[in-house]
């Protein structure tokens, strides 16, 4: 077990009378090679857009197969990761899923703007690929990460442990409604044949920030080596550009 604050007399907590103490110095074990290299257009939460494939790349010192010996056995894993480009917090947050007008605790959401910039995701393991320029490393698919993202741990996920199907969702009872896209199909033959479903997925998803609605703005979204020009109108996301970026 973990060494916290003390418990006095009284059963009431009292912090570690050193500043040092507690503190927890970690390095990545893994990167996270993906197809969005910016924020805009990650899914909102792992496994919203089951069709995104990534890799989850074994740091130096760590690429080791006795570190992963077993895990082939587990259909899912846990990532411990770190939102790598925040360096903020604040106590209260707005949740976008409330329209961004509602302000609550940090700790009753999954802002990205924490005290201490970890994130946690639960992907699907494809494969454990053990041999090959960057092996060994992990094929996995429906993560909500960005490409370069550090990996601070891997677990395993344990259904009988994990799961509760009872558990309270507090303001978030589900997911967002997903968006129809249309995309033309010259466009999309451009993209390579097992890229294109993640794509519409995450284009379903609603990439644009919650508060704007503007029918006639073009958004432009990084994908892999592409840029991806789209409008939304009506529930409707039109694409109307591919292009090697």
């Amino acid at each position: 077990r973990g060494q916290g604050p003390e418990r006095g007399y009284g059963g009431e907590m009292t912090e570690p009378q050193h500043p040092e103490e507690g503190l927890l110095t970690i390095r990545p074990v893994a990167w996270y090679r993906g197809l969005l290299p910016e924020k805009f257009g990650l899914p909102r939460q792992s496994g919203l857009v089951p069709d995104l494939a990534g890799r989850v790349e074994m740091a130096e010192g760590f690429r080791q197969r006795e570190a992963l010996r077993g895990l082939e056995g587990f259909s899912h894993v846990w990532l411990v990761w770190g939102f790598s480009r925040n360096h903020t917090w604040s106590t209260t947050v707005r949740p976008p899923r409330l329209g961004g007008n509602t302000r609550l605790g940090v700790f009753a959401t999954r802002s990205p703007f924490r005290p201490n910039p970890l994130g946690l995701s639960l992907v699907e393991l494809e494969k454990v690929v053990w041999d090959g320029p960057h092996g060994p490393e992990l094929q996995v698919k429906g993560a909500d990460l960005m490409d370069g993202t550090p990996i601070y741990d891997i677990k395993p996920y344990v259904p009988y442990a994990d799961a509760r199907p009872e558990a309270r969702s507090g303001f978030a009872q589900g997911a967002d409604g997903t968006l129809e896209v249309q995309c033309p199909p010259d466009l999309l033959a451009r993209l390579p044949e097992d890229q294109r479903p993640a794509l519409l997925g995450v284009l379903a998803q609603d990439p644009r920030p919650h508060y704007q609605n503007d029918p006639d703005r073009i958004y432009g979204m990084a994908f892999g080596e592409w840029n991806v020009k789209f409008q939304v109108e009506q529930g409707m996301v039109r694409v109307i550009g591919l292009e090697k970026g």
